[in-house]
């Protein structure tokens, strides 16, 4: 008997038509506190809709619409978190996620997409001043605040994979700082290490916000400014490039890696952190589809293979570069040294 073909399926295309829904259903459910509710005991509707402030309809349907995406589980009339929302979206779990929404979904990055047709023709955002990557955009305050939870356990292990070898006294300088907290958990885990953190202002505000509650002030001095226009001296021992690199196009990024490189001590390296796509460029599904929102969001980034940004390390001067796996993360570590 001949294996049958499969028949065409439209699900797939109402799915995906249809995506909105869901990224506005958990964000709902995130205002209303539903899954911290239900971790607290509640799990029917009408309990539910007494702990949220809304109507037993309404939470009735919102939750059966997470269940049905997989964000809970139904037994009869009684709603479970599973286990990936019990530890990212119950608001009493260190691991808690929801804050995040604030900036993923806040409207400067979602009006990117509005008219991603005309950012395809185009090659880059459509957004004015060159979108996200704008001289002092408030949205990278947002960002420092909202996203500093989810960042603390990939801080720490990049800090652990970064430092190996490497004892005593650290010079640290923390490109485009945000929340400050890579710089900062290496300031934590090394006791004679000082970090620089260079950022916008405002966005440092944070940064010093956060190093004093993690009792590391004292080691912790920053720089104001662009990373490509400001002087941050010399005599590091390692430079840290997270989440930056993909918001430039390769020769921009290249005049920053020179820069950078002569700012290192002999036997230095800079640690990059980034959404690394296989060489295919659809493969692992996260770090692959993020070169979409910087199509959206940038004149001209992406999210680069190893090769490209081992090429790119290349060609600002570095002697090598390796790729390391960050442990529970869809995120990439590359060490390049001088």
């Amino acid at each position: 008997m001949s294996k049958q073909t499969p028949q065409p399926s439209p699900e797939l295309f109402f799915e995906t038509a249809n995506a909105y829904q869901r990224s506005a259903a958990l964000k709902a459910a995130v205002e209303l506190d539903l899954f911290t509710a239900i971790a607290e005991g509640k799990r029917t509707a009408l309990e539910l809709a007494a702990r949220c402030g809304a109507s037993e309809r309404g939470v009735r349907i919102l939750s059966d619409y997470l269940v049905i995406v997989g964000l809970l589980t139904k037994d009869g009339d009684n709603y479970s978190l599973t286990p990936d929302s019990a530890v990212f979206l119950d608001r009493r779990s260190p691991a808690y996620m929801g804050g995040g929404l604030e900036f993923l979904l806040d409207p400067t990055l979602t009006a990117n997409f509005v008219d991603l047709t005309e950012a395809v023709r185009r090659g880059g955002t459509v957004a004015p001043e060159g979108g996200t990557v704008a001289a002092e955009n408030p949205l990278w305050v947002k960002f420092a605040r909202a996203m500093a939870p989810m960042i603390a356990g990939p801080a720490e292990a990049m800090a652990q994979l970064a430092a190996e070898g490497r004892a005593g006294k650290l010079k640290v300088l923390d490109i485009a700082a945000g929340h400050g907290l890579f710089g900062i958990a290496f300031a934590r885990q090394n006791p004679e290490a000082e970090v620089v953190a260079l950022d916008w202002p405002a966005v440092l505000e944070v940064a010093r916000e956060n190093a004093r509650m993690a009792g590391v002030a004292e080691r912790y001095s920053t720089i104001e400014g662009d990373a490509f226009g400001a002087d941050f001296g010399g005599g590091y021992d390692l430079i840290l490039l997270t989440n930056f690199l993909h918001h430039f196009d390769p020769p921009t990024c290249e005049g920053l890696l020179a820069r950078l490189r002569a700012s290192l001590a002999e036997g230095g390296a800079a640690v990059t952190l980034e959404f690394v796509p296989n060489e295919d460029r659809v493969s692992p599904p996260i770090p692959a589809a993020f070169s979409l929102m910087m199509l959206a969001g940038t004149p001209g980034g992406a999210a680069y293979t190893f090769t490209e940004l081992e090429r790119m390390f290349a060609n600002a001067g570095f002697s090598r570069s390796e790729l390391r796996e960050l442990p529970a993360s869809p995120q990439r570590v590359v060490i390049s040294r001088k």
